[in-house]
């Protein structure tokens, strides 16, 4: 890239290009120039030169004086700079300077921005003690770039072109101030980019460096916040401005503009400030002594007026670019983010991997971390949406704190919510950032995009739609409706921000429509949308503005109208204080029904039937990151039909009192009587909700939901309602353990049932859940692999005193002999169980005979289930005969199990009106059917999935000679039909199961 200055003419080759001679006019020209520097024998005020003693030059005087000018002058780009072929000359101190690096007072300075920039918020702790900025970090791309470029964007520059090809003219961050394509030095530097793209954490990251002495091309770095100094306008020098920043560089100003000094000044935030450079606005300023404006000192640092030798970065975004003149900008460099998705990968693996990321303290599930990092890694390969997403830094933040919150509970805080992630992330981004500074209104760039992208995403939501049309966008925004100062502002953040939230579609077919960012995004801001009541009719719009404008005045009109009473006795006067003090209660009762409406929209949204078969929101969150395993879909292929399950959560989520408080910051403000009012409106219509029989996935939602809102009183009430809770098949991460556990620890009170089959429970999941299953009378554990050592965790909670636990099913775990000695214990000192299941868990003869020897210590048990479990002769009879002498067994159930001929006999004579219990063996008992053959068909046909197929078809075969051989013993045609008919069915059975249907 070159300078346009530096070009040549047409016609004119590069080796014939001369320095032209200068005449008289020109040079008066250039040294009257409003950019010109100050010279070293030299003052130039008001478009005149003084001579050094105060006299007027002549102009003979001032030609004949231009060499020596010439020598204290050479233009550079981006300011002025001494001849690079000059000799340094040797003055008294220069040894001083020299030494400055080295002092005390940068040590301290380098700490004390070490410490400074160092400083994480609470968001970055969750990623563990280790990650600090300082030693993880992942450099975005930075390109260099022409002014051209910004006021023009090519169209070759979207985002699925810098992912599927590399990024040309690139650039490091060390390189900034390298010399350009002319050879000139560079002294000022604009970095721009959107939101989103890294701007501060990368200066964060270049102050880091320099502290810990990783930048060595300047020895002093002194970082100034644009917000800070767009606080105040009052008059301020710019010694002054440091010393009050950096106390501790008081005796290192008055050697700043020393040509020994690399001096690095960092402007951040540029946009925040109205920087005026026509004389008319900002005078020139050249002594760091003398007091201006905060904005008069940027100025005139940039037009190298003040401190001309010290190197200036400026970060900043697009929009606000074209505020400092090109000819004061040396280079243009723009930040492209993770437009490589091997730094998307690097990035994962850094904050990801973690020792102590998922809060053991200690690497040993790190092959779970690697494992997490790698499907993250597949998707972004095969799945182009997410890696569009990822182009951004921030939304690679946010993919790693969800899923930091969705595997590494442990680490997370109680409080944490789904809901709070997603605000935090928007505060880190947009927390005090107003759209345009240079608009009166300032108005919030937060509540600017709830107003107007919440729109969208709020009309996406409510009718089902992911992908957005140049239409549907310009319907939204209103074009045609906008003033010209929201133009401007639209315009502003069309060039800002729309990146952020909007990007284009990559699938197939939809290359010309926009989708959100991360889904997860719209729904979030279409409840955002309802939640500040932005979602209102034109006549609740008039009426809020009129409410506003009476409320303002009608107390001093108020005030007026009670002197005129005094002087004028009307009639009237009271009827004018009752109109003015009856709008603002009459639209006060409007607001009160708005609030009415967001509740009853919470309602409806959260039990939608036809979303009660999806999966539940916290594994569609999980699906959406790490991507489905298996050909359901193609990469990029939108679902059959769309679902929007987070939206009533996000709205329960933001209406929480932390929630509320970062919303505070970024200007949009729910007030707490608000608030209060949407709970109360929609406390009766969930709860009558919730009473009706939900899917388990649906379920697991509404506990969610419950969490998310964070309200204790709401959800007590709301949980006394479910007397079952049936979560079967979800399967319950630690995460939804800790939901489902927090969401009943509001209540005390017991649940009739807790079903909690086939969800993958483990001994973690027990020991979150311990106070949940003491209160629970039914409690449902099978088909999830708890061994032994859960089985230590289910001793402890049937020993606890406090236990209410009556029916405990545990069938398909391997509990194993180990773990059959824990329950031997449980049952032995239990006082609640009544019914045990245990079918299909590996006791074996061994693990049956020590439950067998601790039942006689039971006094409560009626029911024990010890089927399909390997059990041969002498273990069934020893159990049979202490069952015999049992104050309160009734069943035992011993089907299919290893017991031989003559075992079935000696089964076959106990009877419970003579024996006092019931075994269930076989589908007859003697020569009738068993009362008990559909139950065990329909056991059976349950557990098939999780069974040995071989074996169980040859237990069906046994049964079914069982049955023939008893049909043939009794004469009776009744008994003989009951058997034709169970024997019928056992024979479909083994057919459909030979057949594969079964």
């Amino acid at each position: 890239m070159h300078c346009p200055r530096c070009l040549p003419q047409a016609g004119t080759s590069w080796s014939r290009i001369q320095r032209p001679k200068l005449g008289d006019r020109e040079i008066m020209r250039m040294l009257l120039s409003p950019s010109s520097a100050p010279g070293a024998r030299s003052i130039f005020i008001l478009g005149r030169m003084l001579h050094p003693a105060g006299r007027l030059c002549s102009k003979t005087s001032l030609v004949s004086s231009l060499p020596l000018l010439c020598r204290s002058f050479a233009r550079y780009q981006g300011g002025f700079q001494e001849s690079a072929s000059q000799p340094s000359s040797t003055r008294p101190g220069q040894m001083t300077l020299r030494n400055v690096a080295s002092s005390d007072a940068i040590q301290k300075h380098r700490k004390s921005l070490s410490d400074w920039f160092s400083h994480q918020p609470n968001e970055e702790r969750q990623f563990g003690p280790s990650f600090s900025l300082d030693t993880i970090h992942v450099d975005p791309v930075i390109r260099e770039s022409s002014l051209e470029e910004i006021l023009k964007p090519s169209p070759d520059l979207t985002i699925l072109n810098q992912l599927q090809s590399p990024c040309s003219r690139t650039i490091s961050l060390q390189n900034l101030f390298d010399a350009d394509a002319c050879g000139q030095q560079v002294k000022n530097v604009v970095l721009y980019g959107t939101v989103g793209t890294g701007k501060s954490t990368l200066i964060k990251k270049m102050v880091v460096d320099w502290c810990h002495g990783r930048l060595p091309r300047f020895e002093l770095v002194i970082p100034f916040s644009c917000e800070d100094l767009s606080q105040s306008n009052v008059p301020i020098s710019l010694r002054r401005l440091i010393t009050k920043k950096y106390l501790h560089l008081k005796d290192v100003v008055p050697l700043l503009g020393s040509a020994n000094l690399k001096v690095l000044i960092i402007l951040n935030g540029m946009e925040w400030l109205n920087l005026d450079f026509q004389l008319s606005g900002t005078e020139l300023c050249c002594d760091p002594n003398e007091a201006v404006p905060p904005s008069a000192i940027v100025v005139n640092l940039l037009r190298k007026y003040l401190l001309p030798e010290a190197s200036i970065i400026v970060t900043t975004r697009p929009s606000a670019v074209r505020r400092i003149p090109s000819k004061y900008v040396g280079r243009y460099a723009e930040i492209c983010g993770f437009s490589n998705t091997n730094l998307q990968k690097q990035y994962f693996q850094m904050r990801l991997s973690q020792p102590g990321c998922d809060g053991s303290g200690s690497s040993s599930n790190s092959e779970e971390r690697d494992n997490l990092v790698e499907m993250l890694s597949r998707n972004l390969e095969r799945h182009n949406q997410i890696a569009a997403a990822c182009f951004l830094p921030s939304y690679c933040w946010l993919v790693c704190t969800t899923l930091h919150f969705l595997y590494f509970t442990k680490s997370v805080p109680p409080s944490q919510t789904l809901t709070g992630i997603y605000t935090s992330f928007l505060r880190l981004n947009f927390s005090g950032e107003i759209l345009d500074s240079t608009d009166p209104t300032n108005v919030s760039m937060m509540k600017y995009v709830a107003k107007t992208v919440g729109k969208l995403a709020h009309e996406g939501v409510m009718s089902r739609q992911t992908c957005f049309s140049d239409e549907d966008l310009e319907k939204c925004f209103e074009v045609e409706m906008k003033t010209e100062g929201e133009l401007n502002l639209l315009n502003v953040f069309r060039t800002d921000v729309f990146g952020f939230f909007l990007t284009p579609c990559v699938q197939t077919g939809k290359e010309h429509t926009f989708v959100f960012t991360i889904p997860a995004m719209q729904e979030y801001l279409a409840a955002l949308y309802v939640v500040l009541g932005e979602k209102k009719t034109l006549t609740q719009r008039v009426g809020k503005e009129v409410s506003e404008v009476i409320s303002k005045v009608s107390e001093d009109v108020t005030l007026v109208l009670s002197i005129v009473s005094k002087v004028l006795p009307l009639r009237i006067l009271p009827l004018l204080f009752g109109l003015l003090k009856m709008f603002p209660r009459f639209f006060s009762r409007l607001s009160g029904k708005d609030r009415d409406t967001i509740a009853r929209t919470m309602a409806v949204e959260m039990f939608k039937e036809e979303d009660y078969f999806n999966d539940d929101v916290l594994d569609q969150i999980n699906s959406s990151i790490l991507g489905v395993e298996g050909p359901l879909h193609y990469p990029d292929e939108a679902p059959d039909d769309e679902v929007f399950e987070l939206f009533p959560i996000f709205m329960g989520g933001l209406l929480s009192r932390r929630n509320r408080a970062l919303l505070e910051q970024l200007g949009c403000s729910i007030k707490n009587l608000a608030a209060f009012e949407i709970a109360n409106a929609m406390k009766k219509t969930m709860i009558r909700n919730s009473r009706k029989w939900l899917p388990p996935s649906e379920l697991m939602d509404y506990l969610v939901f419950l969490h998310e809102f964070q309200n204790e009183r709401f959800t007590a009430e709301a949980i006394r309602s479910l007397r079952a809770i049936n979560l079967s098949s979800v399967k319950m991460t630690p995460l939804k353990c800790s939901i489902l556990a927090s969401v009943m620890g509001t209540t005390s009170h017991e649940v009739e049932e807790l079903n909690l089959s086939s969800c993958h429970l483990d001994v973690s999941s027990l020991q979150t859940l311990f106070p949940v299953l003491l209160r629970c009378r039914k409690l449902h554990l099978q088909l999830n692999s708890l061994g032994p050592e859960a089985c230590r965790e289910i001793r402890d909670l049937l020993l606890h005193d406090k236990c209410v636990v009556s029916t405990l099913r545990l069938s398909d775990n391997p509990v194993t002999e180990q773990g059959a000695k824990y329950l031997a214990e449980a049952i032995a000192g239990n006082r609640s169980l009544t019914h045990l299941s245990l079918l299909h868990t590996s006791l074996g003869n061994q693990g049956l005979e020590v439950i067998t020897q601790h039942l006689a210590q039971n006094q409560h048990l009626k029911e024990l289930d010890v089927g399909y479990n390997s059990v041969t002769d002498e273990a069934a009879l020893g159990l049979v005969e202490v069952a015999k002498r049992h104050a309160t067994l009734k069943e035992v159930h011993l089907y299919f199990n290893d017991i031989s001929d003559e075992g079935k006999r000696a089964l076959h004579a106990l009877r419970r009106d003579r024996d006092g219990v019931q075994v269930l063996v076989f589908l007859t008992v003697g020569t009738d059917v068993s009362d008990y053959w559909a139950f065990i068909l329909s056991v059976v046909k349950k557990n098939l999935p999780n069974w040995d197929r071989e074996r169980v078809q040859q237990h069906l075969s046994l049964l079914l000679q069982d049955l023939e051989c008893s049909r043939r013993q009794t004469g009776n045609p009744w008994k003989k039909a009951k058997f034709l008919w169970v024997e019928n069915e056992v024979k479909k059975m083994l057919v459909k199961m030979q057949q594969g249907t079964l």
